[in-house]
């Protein structure tokens, strides 16, 4: 049995816990929700609102340099895209902030 969660039962899930708030930013969750949503609607598979699962499989990035401190250190968003996936993150209607990836 699965509830529907809209983008702001999402969002407000993460800004409400004190675990959890700062896990992501709030144009991160955004992006992640809308990865998800496509997942769903490519695969026909209903994902199970896990926010738990989410944080553990899923990670934000201000940019590369932060990146490398945790990972083999690359040079550019293309060379951890052929690792693992990778969602951008906007600020507004501005390109490129950050970038969320699927943990590997």
């Amino acid at each position: 049995m699965f509830d529907t969660v809209t983008r702001n039962d999402f969002i407000e899930w993460f800004r409400k816990s004190e675990e959890r708030k700062n896990q992501f930013t709030y144009e991160g969750l955004d992006a992640l929700f809308d990865h998800l949503e496509e997942y769903e609607e490519g695969t026909g598979e209903k994902i199970e609102f896990d926010p738990i699962a989410i944080c553990c499989e899923f990670t934000e990035y201000e940019n590369i340099e932060e990146y490398n401190k945790n990972y083999e250190p690359v040079k550019n968003l293309n060379a951890i895209r052929e690792l693992t996936t990778v969602i951008e993150t906007k600020n507004g209607d501005h390109p490129y902030k950050g970038f969320i990836i699927q943990n590997y």
